[in-house]
């Protein structure tokens, strides 16, 4: 028995032996194919999904690391500001033109924002003269303007001149373009101040106006406000642009922050916020330096007027009771004509 059971155990080591000699199947596919050879294997899947993430991951740092966009608070609406700067380099063609102008070369460019040079109710009887003339008109869009050196004033799609409206001369008492002409005269005394410039160097220009936007669709370019530009650029005669506003951010209007933009190198950038104040003023050289826009107002109206200054004389112009006085002087002329005839 004991031999016979030799034997048994001989027989299963030489079956043992024999198969080995037979080559043992793979439990996984070649690293250069599947079985079949016509699809990637789980594993090829996770190595592609891998090396796929790993260049997304290293694209994404790149971008972010060469494109960056930051956001600074400049102003916002809760404070209260005696006076806050940031004084920037000139932009080349701005400082080539201003240096023509012996008084009006600023110190420094840059840009300022203060509640303390308007007083709250110069800044509420503007608002109630900007109220009382945006009744007389607005743009089918959401960009109303009422220039009362011009007296351009939007109508739908077009603009008329106001002070051919006879309720005009009702509307813009002597007290409102008296409190116009003050608060003109203390924002052009503070931009002096801030630039170190011979106020008498400084001169009102046009376009200087009152400005009401709202989140109506646009109709026009003129409604379009929201593109950034240098003030510059658009208006030749600009050398320093003034801002005063007369309604609250996050009270009478969401939206509408003025934001400046600051380039730093050549993909950095960082937007700069100013936050409307009623009687908030805010000033700034009107070169490459503060390339800006408005951000679009989402509901409320915001209310604002943009008070702009030349160094240039043949640029000036005259304060608005002139133009009600040469309306008047056009009404009466019109009507001695109308007699002669």
């Amino acid at each position: 028995m004991s031999d016979g059971g030799g034997q048994v155990r001989q027989r299963k080591k030489s079956a043992s032996d024999g198969g080995g000699n037979r080559p043992r199947k793979s439990k996984f596919t070649s690293s250069t194919g599947s079985s079949t050879g016509s699809s990637p294997s789980v594993a090829q899947q996770h190595q592609m999904w891998a090396r796929l993430v790993l260049m997304v991951g290293i694209a994404a740092i790149v971008y972010f690391t060469t494109f960056r966009t930051r956001e600074k608070k400049f102003a916002t609406q809760r404070e209260v500001l005696d006076l806050r700067t940031q004084p920037l380099d000139c932009s080349r063609p701005y400082l080539e033109e201003i240096s023509k102008f012996a008084g009006c070369i600023p110190a420094n460019c840059g840009r300022f924002v203060s509640d303390k040079i308007v007083s709250p109710a110069e800044a509420g009887i503007l608002l109630d003269l900007a109220r009382a003339g945006f009744e007389l008109g607005q743009s089918a869009g959401g960009a109303s303007i009422l220039d009362l050196h011009s007296g351009a004033l939007s109508k739908g799609t077009q603009f008329i001149n106001v002070y051919r409206l006879p309720e005009a001369k009702k509307l813009f008492t002597s007290q409102h373009i008296n409190v116009y002409r003050h608060v003109k005269d203390k924002v052009q005394k503070a931009v002096a101040d801030n630039f170190r410039l011979n106020v008498d160097s400084l001169h009102l220009t046009h376009p200087t106006f009152f400005s009401r936007l709202t989140n109506g669709t646009a109709k026009t370019i003129h409604d379009e406000y929201w593109h950034a530009h240098v003030d510059k650029e658009t208006y030749n005669s600009f050398h320093y642009t003034t801002l005063l506003y007369l309604t609250d951010y996050g009270k009478d209007f969401a939206g509408g922050r003025f934001v400046f933009i600051d380039n730093e190198g050549k993909h950095n950038r960082t937007n700069v916020y100013i936050e409307p104040k009623r009687a908030r003023v805010s000033g700034f050289t009107s070169g490459g330096e503060n390339m800006h826009h408005v951000e679009q107002v989402t509901s409320g109206v915001r209310y604002a007027i943009t008070i702009s200054f030349t160094c240039d004389r043949e640029y000036a112009m005259a304060d608005p009771k002139f133009a009600l006085e040469e309306a008047g002087e056009e009404d009466e002329t019109s009507e001695t004509n109308a007699t002669s005839a």
